[in-house]
């Protein structure tokens, strides 16, 4: 590649980093991002070169494997109902261990090795996330929540002063009891209560598809009344359902554009908001469908 070249993807961001300059921009880091050490530490320099050019990232973070996998290695069996994890007190115990304790921890410290000033916080510091338990008729799932509300005071000043708040997904209910809620539906919430410009969620797919076994039909645009429409006809897997429904929830909230891309692809967050083409699939409100990125 030329410097002609590299002065053209320069010129090719500077309309995104004018539009986004000051705004929040959430990203739902997750999937294979999270495992492959590559991955990680692209995903890590995207999110500290946004906060140097004047974008306010906030992460979220779940750890579904890594829980599995502790769990196991201390010999406990996981068990799930409806793809939601069963979580009595010493699965708590240990989600709490991974999600705070290690997942949160290695990724700060990524972070501020790349030059940011990242800061680990769950949902018990400053009643940042409260919780309620999630209701299943069907069987008792224990310590897993719901958002009841997110207290956005906090990450707003931390981002104001020059931080990059790393959020992991443990709430916390009226009682002071922990709750292990989805990661993709914690940043819908976030995003809408912190007015964010974009939701971003990586995940290891390129994105939706209309038809699950075509991978050429991949939808570049989406909109809710379709994403619903999808979900019903069961084209949508279960695991996507959390993402499209925070992207949804994101909207309906005021947030600006909310996108699923691929994880998978290195500086996948880079690529979305400073590219014409953008990746991945755009979930958009439906008087938007034809809206640009």
């Amino acid at each position: 590649m030329t410097g002609i070249d590299k002065a053209g993807i320069l010129i090719e961001a500077l309309p995104y980093i004018r539009n986004f300059y000051g705004t929040t921009i959430v990203v739902k880091y997750g999937g294979n991002a999270m495992i492959n050490r590559q991955l990680k530490e692209a995903v890590c320099q995207d999110l500290v070169l946004l906060k140097f050019i004047g974008l306010n990232p906030v992460v979220v973070h779940g750890g579904g494997p890594e829980i599995s996998s502790m769990m196991k290695r201390l010999g406990k069996e996981p068990a799930f109902v409806n793809g939601l994890r069963v979580t009595d007190d010493e699965t708590m115990e240990i989600a709490q261990m991974v999600l705070v304790g290690k997942i949160n921890t290695e990724l700060v410290t990524l972070l501020n090795g790349f030059g940011g000033k990242a800061v680990g916080l769950n949902g018990k510091d400053a009643n940042l996330i409260q919780a309620k338990k999630h209701s299943d008729e069907d069987v008792d799932l224990g310590f897993v929540g719901d958002v009841e509300l997110i207290n956005p005071q906090l990450l707003n000043i931390l981002c104001r002063e020059g931080y990059i708040p790393v959020v992991s997904s443990v709430g916390v209910g009226e009682d002071g009891a922990s709750y292990n809620i989805n990661a993709d539906l914690v940043a819908g919430v976030l995003a809408g209560e912190m007015q964010a410009a974009k939701l971003i969620l990586l995940t290891d797919v390129e994105g939706i598809y209309e038809e699950p076994s075509d991978p050429g039909s991949l939808i570049s645009s989406l909109s809710i009344s379709k994403a619903r429409r999808l979900m019903a006809e069961g084209k949508i897997g279960r695991g996507m359902i959390p993402k499209v429904e925070a992207c949804i929830d994101a909207l309906q909230s005021g947030v600006g554009r909310t996108h699923i891309i691929d994880g998978r692809q290195l500086h996948s967050i880079l690529l979305e908001i400073f590219t014409n083409e953008g990746i991945g699939t755009m979930v958009v409100p439906d008087e938007k469908r034809e809206a640009s990125k």
